[in-house]
């Protein structure tokens, strides 16, 4: 049973973000890799375009899909990837086992393109890391979590200038969550941080 503050409590009796005990999926990923930082040219690639695909859509979803989606965009090698051309479009298209949304696919193609031309910028973590808020204060409630912040925002506007797709605040947002550039675990729950 969720409580009034939005804190479940798991299986082994330890307290979590709500939302983490809807399946056993969100539960593992919750407590090994949400709101972990995450580094690496690759890394990030992958939860950029991961999120940018969830648009719309339920996490879960991509959850599921991950494994397709590091087979189908060559886990996430951005020098790969940025090769890829309309074959390519049409192959991931067909293939049942990721979101085939055109727009979606082509801005995954596109943005590996302008992580390989990030390089010249310091990279695409140096980049996406240098938004972080140099203060954060986690939500003590889910009354108090945000869809997008000043950060989200900021990172957002970078990486279009870079020639990134599907991009935006919000989308940036869950990035910046997911690969804890900002750590948004309810205070209540036991990864939170504490003021």
């Amino acid at each position: 049973m969720t409580s009034a503050d939005g804190i479940v409590i798991g299986p082994d009796g330890r307290p979590r973000c709500a939302w983490a005990g809807s399946t056993p999926d969100y539960l593992v990923y919750h407590d090994e890799e949400w709101g972990r930082p995450v580094h690496g040219e690759s890394a990030l690639y992958e939860r950029l375009t991961l999120e940018a695909f969830q648009s719309g859509l339920s996490w879960i979803t991509i959850l599921r899909k991950r494994p397709a989606f590091r087979a189908a965009f060559s886990d996430f090698d951005a020098d790969t990837v940025a090769r890829y051309g309309a074959g390519d479009v049409e192959r991931l298209m067909n293939d049942a086992g990721i979101v085939r949304n055109r727009r979606k696919i082509e801005a995954a193609i596109t943005n590996a393109r302008a992580v390989v031309r990030l390089r010249d910028e310091g990279g695409l973590d140096a980049v996406f890391w240098s938004h972080r808020p140099a203060v954060h204060h986690p939500p003590r409630t889910l009354a108090d979590a945000v869809a997008t912040t000043p950060e989200s925002v900021a990172v957002a506007k970078t990486l279009k200038k870079a020639g990134f797709a599907h991009v935006g605040p919000t989308t940036m947002y869950a990035a910046m969550q997911a690969c804890g550039v900002v750590d948004d675990h309810l205070l209540g729950c036991f990864l939170g941080a504490g003021d």
